[in-house]
């Protein structure tokens, strides 16, 4: 009956496109194409009336599967993206920007611009206004390889300029480029998301020509308007150009302070802890031993030897001067069940020592402040620092050994 042979047919698609998610997953691209082909030979032959809706489906895996096949050709992945544009106007414009990746990781990037520039003109009724957004990110991805273009221009001019020669038409297309890639650039970032590369490109083009308060004022939109998502590398950027452009110790510590809050373990928290030590303000020497605590409570810090040191300087001069000892007990009470075995046990001194003499130091003063001159890491790394007869290491048991009663009033 016809509807027994309806049930038949969307069982065989079923069990179809699971023979091909089987082969792409176990990577077998062969397999993936040829049942492909049976999938779609199988569409054709549907004579259902209702609607089935497989273009996008047949557009995600042939292009995975074209992607890596072995036999596959740039040709053939052309033509098959051609024909997926004409399979629906609802992703024709997703389509274009798909092919214009493919291109450009080809190192096709003239083929990606023209592609870019025929969807650009691409018009088809209420759904140019459905896709704005597509649109934009299709002027965006073009003003980016105007950008692309403008920097290369820009070398050759300056490459000129060394040697003592001028070239009008190479300035003039540099000029060309960066209008072009000006316009489209601004327009993206203006709408809320993460626009990293289009943001420090329009910035790059916007300090060429001079124009500071202008980039001053995107990368402080793009780090503090509410609408953009939490984005670390927004105020990384900021901080960047302020310090390029020799801003203030405030403005810099304002920009590296949201930057730690939303990523603690950045590797900027060492000039943000750098900055807040030689602060005069009480608060702002507190919070540079806050932030080098905590950049220290994450594994990809254990064997970094300026934040032990920037630790241990602080810990040496609070102990010295006797005051504010209890930043280090505040600091210390929360992490005291656990860092003794993430950076302090027997077998991290051991190889402390015999990878990097400079962090055993650092982390074996830490230690004896810390745990007291019975730690095992101290005690490892001072025995076969005195024994090597190294000076400091001697020099090291003697500061430790005079201040542990200070590991007492820290320990509670």
């Amino acid at each position: 009956s016809s509807h027994e042979h309806k049930l038949n047919f969307k069982k065989s698609k079923e069990v179809c496109l699971n023979y091909i998610q089987d082969a792409m997953l176990q990577k077998q691209w062969k397999r993936a194409a040829e049942f492909l082909t049976f999938y779609i030979e199988s569409l054709e032959k549907d004579f259902s009336t209702a609607y089935m809706g497989p273009s996008e489906m047949i557009w995600r895996i042939g292009t995975e599967i074209l992607c890596h096949h072995s036999h596959s050709s740039m040709k053939q992945f052309n033509s098959f993206i051609e024909q997926m544009k004409t399979l629906g106007v609802k992703r024709y414009l997703k389509v274009c920007l798909e092919h214009a990746f493919h291109l450009l990781c080809n190192g096709l990037i003239d083929e990606a611009y023209q592609n870019l520039s025929l969807a650009e003109s691409w018009r088809f009724g209420e759904q140019t206004a459905i896709q704005d957004r597509e649109m934009k990110l299709i002027q965006a991805y073009r003003g980016l390889l105007d950008y692309c273009s403008w920097s290369k221009q820009k070398n050759i001019l300056l490459e000129h300029g060394q040697n003592g020669f001028e070239d009008l038409s190479v300035e003039r297309e540099m000029h060309s480029c960066f209008r072009k890639a000006a316009v489209n650039l601004k327009e993206i970032i203006k709408v809320p998301g993460v626009w990293d590369l289009f943001v420090k490109c329009y910035v790059d083009l916007l300090e060429y020509y001079g124009d500071h308060n202008e980039a001053c004022q995107v990368l402080n939109e793009y780090a503090y308007n509410s609408k953009f998502p939490a984005n670390p590398n927004a105020h990384v950027y900021l901080y960047q150009f302020l310090k390029r452009h020799g801003e203030s110790k405030k403005s810099l510590i304002s920009a590296l302070k949201i930057l730690h809050d939303i990523v603690p373990s950045h590797e900027l928290m060492i000039d943000f802890n750098t900055m807040l030590q030689k602060s005069k303000k009480r608060k702002k020497r507190q919070l540079g031993l806050e932030v080098i605590f905590a950049a220290l409570d994450y594994a990809g810090w254990k064997e970094n030897v300026k934040a032990w040191s920037c630790l241990a300087r602080q810990v040496k001069q609070i102990v010295i001067s006797e005051k504010h000892l209890d930043w280090i007990k505040q600091e210390w009470n929360s992490r005291k069940d656990w860092w003794p075995a993430f950076h302090f046990s027997r077998y991290l001194a051991k190889r402390n020592w015999q990878e990097n003499e400079s962090l055993s130091y650092e982390k074996a003063l830490v230690a004896g402040i810390l745990l007291g001159k019975d730690c095992k890491y101290f005690k490892y790394v001072s025995h076969q620092g005195c024994k090597a007869q190294v000076k400091r290491f001697r020099i090291l048991k003697k500061f430790v050994n005079k201040h542990n009663p200070v590991y007492l009033r820290i320990s509670g």
